[in-house]
């Protein structure tokens, strides 16, 4: 382990990762050759644009590579796309880019979901803030852009600029109307493109669907600072924890999908939050009774949660835990972070009376595929 020290926050301030400070804080049919061939050759002629490098106006022609990436994975019973460089996409990913927009009248044939009535994101996203408005406890979300959108020339193999441009026009908007509603968004897609390429690593894992340990660091940074400028933060005594930043090979989702012998397991870089008993870092343990709540789906979960999520104590909750001097509440689901982890929350407010009363703060972070990828957007009751 390396880079052992006790302080508080951790800041990029710019595209440069060098530019760092740390301050204190205050989602099948058989194969067929022919079809792989035909859908992929498609893909690469429509693809071709007059120029070298992809921008903004083509996110029409990357939305349809999508599509077709998406589709040939599923003649060939795969979850993973191989793109450039040793990059691994998640086909159900691909598949929600290609879908477009996918609330109001389009939202039923962009969705995934098993019923029709639960197709629709917007609703179901609505009826949850009102709800909590009434407990007042504020909701901010955090979609996690798609890999391919942060990193479109290792799915292509165009050339981009620095940073490219966005190919997401329909989460933009999405997030526009979410905002008309009175509702927070952290997106972070701008960030992710200018911070895609800097010598601490990138923001996702290559062989992985989820984000990268140095993508969760930069999120919580970001949370904090939302977080800290509200009146409640200031009656609160932050505790300082240790941290270490130390290498870890994994076994990637979307590597372990290929069973590729030829391509050895990704090492990634992540941050170690906790207290230092006997020489090494013991993880901080989410906490019930702590004024912030964070809800959702396996991004949630990795880095934290060891097993498949391959790191313990090193995930967004522990990274939320260094930025804001105490722990949070942890809900997250390895499935979708849509209704069964709102369906958790119910559960546990359920179980003790008095579970809202000292919350603040609601952060929903889930992967921004679940807008059409998941089995549906019910509304859910928070309370009783």
């Amino acid at each position: 382990m390396n880079n052992v020290e006790t302080k508080h926050r951790f800041k990029i301030s710019g595209p440069d990762s060098a530019n760092m400070t740390r301050h204190n804080h205050r989602r099948d049919s058989g194969f067929s050759p022919i079809g792989f061939v035909c859908r992929s050759l498609l893909a690469i002629l429509i693809w071709i644009p007059c120029a070298a490098s992809l921008q903004a106006k083509d996110d029409a022609g990357f939305r349809t590579v999508c599509g077709d990436r998406a589709a040939a994975a599923a003649e060939t019973g795969t979850m993973t796309v191989p793109g450039e460089d040793g990059w691994l996409f998640l086909a159900r990913e691909l598949r929600h880019i290609a879908a477009g927009k996918f609330w109001g009248e389009d939202a039923v044939e962009a969705s995934q979901a098993t019923r029709a009535q639960d197709a629709d994101p917007l609703p179901a996203i609505l009826d949850f803030k009102e709800q909590l408005d009434e407990l007042d406890i504020e909701l901010i979300i955090v979609p996690v852009p798609p890999k391919a959108i942060i990193y479109p020339d290792k799915l292509t193999g165009h050339d981009v600029a620095e940073p490219p441009a966005r190919l997401d026009p329909f989460h933009a908007e999405f997030y526009e109307e979410l905002r008309s509603h009175g509702i927070e968004v952290l997106d972070l897609t701008d960030d992710f493109l200018q911070l895609r390429c800097t010598d601490k690593g990138p923001m996702y894992a290559k062989q992985d669907s989820h984000w990268s340990g140095i993508a969760c660091n930069f999120t919580s940074e970001r949370l904090s600072e939302i977080i800290t400028q509200r009146a409640w933060y200031n009656e609160i005594e932050p505790a300082e924890f240790d941290f270490e930043t130390s290498p870890v090979e994994i076994s990637g989702d979307l590597w372990l999908a290929i069973q590729d012998e030829h391509t050895g397991r990704e090492e990634l870089s992540l941050r170690f939050v906790g207290k230092r008993e006997d020489g090494r870092i013991s993880p901080i343990q989410p906490d019930r009774n702590s004024p912030v709540i964070l809800l959702g789906d396996s991004h949630t979960l990795v880095y934290h949660a060891g097993s498949d999520m391959h790191a313990t104590g090193a995930g967004l909750a522990d990274q939320l835990a260094l930025e804001l001097g105490f722990p949070v509440e942890l809900i997250g689901v390895r499935g979708s972070g849509a209704t069964p982890a709102r369906i958790n929350l119910f559960r546990r407010g359920r179980a003790n009376p008095n579970y809202f009363n000292d919350k603040k703060l609601i952060i929903w972070c889930f992967s921004a595929r679940e807008f059409t990828e998941s089995d549906g957007w019910r509304k859910v009751p928070v309370t009783r």
